[in-house]
């Protein structure tokens, strides 16, 4: 199984390294990333100056690693027009370092990467933990993703999907459980706060979660309620006979989690 993996928060980011580790042990890994920080940038691609490409020392052992001074959906695009060269069966972004829920998909940089994989016709995948300390837990979610990538590979109804996935930030043994969820509408307030420095007035912009949604469906109210949320995504159709296999799949995650 050949896999890529990528991210927004740039090649030296902890949560990628997690990814890569766990998921080496189901297959090749390949790590290409941006070389910096680079959230909340979208789908946003480089096409008015160069792409450079540096190979880098992986701090996973016998995973290939290439940095990227570019945008997320860069190294995507280039890990798979130029830099793999065999099959690929999965393209996964993460692990981020906050969640990418509701509306804010719209501007992640780690779902906008999975989504070039997922329009190229590979399966994507995005997985995000809630940044609510200092040790986030990433093993679990690193595991989460190792168990999704084995069970979509092997069955072929999978193979055209893109999931969106959020874990909130506590332990395995506290998870309630995992649910399949559909995007939160008007998840966000955003408003303009107007600051001044050295005599220069300037604009920044506050971005904020709405109030709580009583629906309880949605990929918000799953993380509130210490579930993992796995949304499906779709851009080119809905594909609404994968929704059954998806909810199985879920069902059997926290346990196959749980033995792991």
């Amino acid at each position: 199984m050949n896999i890529i993996v990528t991210n927004d928060d740039g090649i030296q980011a902890g949560g990628l390294w997690a990814l890569a580790g766990e998921l080496a042990k189901i297959g090749k890994v390949m790590v290409v990333a941006p070389d910096r920080e680079q959230s909340a940038i979208g789908t946003a691609v480089t096409l008015r100056q160069p792409l450079r490409v540096q190979k880098v020392a992986p701090l996973v052992p016998e995973v290939e690693a290439y940095s990227i001074d570019g945008t997320p959906s860069d190294s995507v695009i280039l890990s798979l027009e130029k830099l793999a060269k065999g099959r690929v069966d999965m393209v996964v972004s993460g692990i981020n370092r906050g969640l990418n829920l509701g509306e804010d998909v719209l501007i992640s940089g780690t779902v906008g990467a999975a989504m070039q994989a997922y329009l190229r016709g590979f399966p994507a995948l995005a997985i995000s933990v809630a940044y609510a300390s200092n040790q986030q837990h990433l093993d679990t979610a690193a595991k989460l993703a190792a168990l999704l990538v084995k069970n979509i590979v092997a069955d072929h109804r999978l193979t055209d999907i893109f999931l969106n996935v959020n874990l909130p930030d506590i332990p395995q043994a506290d998870i309630a459980g995992v649910k399949t969820t559909r995007l939160a509408s008007e998840s966000h307030l955003n408003s303009i706060a107007e600051e001044e420095e050295g005599g220069q007035r300037y604009y920044r912009l506050v971005r904020q979660q709405a109030p709580k949604s009583l629906n309880n469906d949605t990929d918000i109210s799953a993380v509130e309620t210490g579930n993992i949320s796995i949304t499906p995504l779709y851009t080119r159709r809905f594909n609404k006979s994968l929704l059954p296999v998806l909810n199985k799949l879920s069902a059997d995650l926290l346990q196959e989690l749980s033995e792991g």
